[in-house]
């Protein structure tokens, strides 16, 4: 191969499981480890003005590198999509402070 040229893509052919499923979410938590990023989704529906009501439905694992390959991917869509469509606006949110604690999920793989 020459030094200039980039490896050719491969083929894909994409097929859907027999359990493959679409859902609406409008929440998503993250949560890290060393190992993994854990992506929880799940639909919020306010309740009261004070109070909401989140339900979770579906956990997905990711590596550190496949969470990076997603941000990267996520905002040149979220880019492409602004530009032909107008800004984002997000409604402003008070935060707390974040406290990152890094330790392996009892509960989740280790790889």
């Amino acid at each position: 191969m020459a030094q200039n040229q980039a490896p050719q893509q491969p083929e894909v052919t994409f097929k859907q499981t027999d359990d493959y499923r679409e859902s609406y979410s409008n929440s998503v938590q993250v949560r890290m480890s060393v190992w993994d990023f854990q992506l929880v989704f799940g639909t919020l529906h306010p309740i009261t003005p004070n109070e909401v009501d989140l339900k979770n439905f579906q956990c997905i694992y990711l590596s550190p590198q496949q969470a990076k390959a997603l941000s990267n991917i996520l905002a040149n869509n979220i880019a492409q999509y602004e530009q032909a469509f107008g800004r984002i606006a997000l409604e402003p949110v008070q935060q707390a402070p974040v406290q990152v604690i890094m330790v392996p999920d009892p509960n989740g793989p280790i790889n």
